[in-house]
């Protein structure tokens, strides 16, 4: 077992997405892969949804924010990063929107006119995938840019993430416009004609004439983002699939997340989206630096009474946890041969349930990139 797999992604892959179940360490791999890709002297950008409090305030996160925030030097330089960088951001889908409107709208006016509509505001409501769109359009957004040389993206519980992956479809669809312009005024007649006036008829009716005409009004304020918004769709899709991205299943030994890791991985692949490999986290797969009781040195201490027996009943509990080391690397090898020979499967240092500072995921980093033969 080697960090050499990760250390590859951490520093050659432009976009490295960590999907899997809730509770299984997923943001906080994350956040150690992004350490670990600053730590070798890259821009790092670590984007997450909903990170633990302790985390978040580690990494400088608040909610709301509307940028990224980069991690102060004095803390760079206690997680041991000196020449790379390392920024966090917890996404704020509504402030991801409202930047694509500004920078795609073909004019400022056109841009306010949509942003100060009603209907923006429950855009991600009316839309189904623009939430998980926005997330693809800041991690495109984002990582295109000159800014970062790696952004690592934290996703949510596995199965909502598939709304991630599927939401550039989504939202190009949803932009087509022989269906946005049977909502809109025109001059058309026949078929087309008596179809745009069925609809005015049945949302007239159901919602009210002033919302019809609301609406049609937002929708040709938006009309001349369409184009630009489905070509970017169509660039985050591939993005996704380029060689410049990697798909990574954080899973544990537990028997629940590992069937969604499973399942994700199948949906990867299908998708035809590039997938690194398994991260088995929170196992006891890495023994780094334990010492077994029955190699203690007791010379010059023997006489001490007890010491033995403590030490015997040391061993008894050791033989317990050897079990619990011996079960999760048969899972990881396991693991190892359900992926293809292109892929991995490797194991975290077990660094107890909870790693809520700089430090701590200075450690991690250290152990997912530098992990012992």
């Amino acid at each position: 077992m080697t960090g050499r797999e990760l250390h590859t992604l951490v520093t050659t892959k432009k976009v490295i997405v960590a999907c899997g179940a809730g509770g299984v360490g997923k943001t906080t791999t994350s956040a150690a892969l992004a350490l670990a890709g600053a730590r070798a002297g890259r821009r790092v950008l670590v984007l997450t949804i909903d990170p633990a409090k302790r985390l978040a305030q580690a990494l400088g996160i608040r909610e709301q924010m509307r940028h990224p925030t980069p991690l102060s030097k004095e803390t760079l330089a206690e997680a041991g990063v000196t020449t790379g960088t390392l920024d966090a951001w917890m996404l704020n889908p509504d402030v991801v929107f409202e930047g694509l409107v500004r920078r795609m709208a073909p004019t400022a006016a056109q841009a306010e006119r949509v942003l100060q509509s009603r209907l923006f505001r429950h855009l991600s409501e009316l839309v189904a995938g623009m939430q998980e769109y926005t997330a693809a359009e800041a991690l495109y957004d984002l990582s295109t840019s000159d800014r970062y040389d790696l952004v690592v993206l934290d996703t949510p519980p596995a199965r909502n993430a598939l709304d991630f992956l599927e939401a550039p479809g989504k939202l190009a669809r949803f932009l087509d416009e022989r269906i946005i312009n049977i909502f809109l005024p025109s001059t058309a007649t026949g078929l087309f004609k008596k179809a745009q006036e069925l609809i005015g008829t049945v949302f007239s009716r159901v919602f009210g004439a002033e919302f019809f005409a609301e609406l049609q009004e937002f929708l040709a304020a938006f009309a001349g983002m369409f184009g630009p918004m489905r070509a970017h769709a169509e660039g985050v899709r591939k993005l996704l699939k380029s060689s410049d991205a990697s798909f990574l299943l954080v899973t544990s030994p537990d028997q629940a997340a590992l069937e969604d890791a499973r399942y994700f991985r199948d949906r990867i692949k299908a998708m035809g989206l590039p997938f690194a490999g398994f991260v088995l986290n929170r196992s006891w797969v890495r023994t780094d630096g334990l010492v077994s009781p029955q190699h203690l040195e007791l010379s010059g201490h023997a006489h001490v009474p007890g010491l033995r027996e403590a030490v015997d009943k040391l061993t008894l509990l050791a033989s317990v946890e050897l079990k619990r080391v011996e079960r999760d690397r048969e899972l990881l090898e396991q693991l190892k041969r359900e992926v293809p020979s292109s892929s991995f499967a490797v194991a975290t240092p077990y660094l107890g349930e909870a790693i809520e500072d700089v430090r701590g995921l200075a450690m991690l980093a250290r152990g997912i990139v530098e992990s012992p033969a």
